[in-house]
């Protein structure tokens, strides 16, 4: 991904600093929206930590939840839910 290779602490306020300045009033709200959480977009794009393992264990159980959709009760659905895992 471009961003999360290039971008390093002080070189992310340059780059919105250019996207900002453009004409396109959607991409201008999008650099307002990093703006406003700036510390938490500088954290996720240069800290080592990923939420990767508990997005799969979350798409894993609504997978489940799909497959089972009108056939069973939640007793049933937590059951194969814990035997998948």
């Amino acid at each position: 991904m471009w961003v999360r290779r290039s971008l390093r602490g002080a070189t992310s306020g340059t780059v919105m600093g250019c996207w900002f300045a453009c004409d396109l009033p959607h991409l201008q709200r999008f650099v307002t929206g990093l703006r406003r959480d700036h510390a938490a977009v500088l954290n996720g794009l240069t800290l080592t930590y990923s939420s990767g393992a508990v997005e799969g264990n979350v798409n894993r159980i609504k997978m489940i939840k799909r497959q089972m959709y009108g056939r069973a009760k939640f007793d049933l659905l937590r059951k194969r839910i814990l035997l998948a895992a």
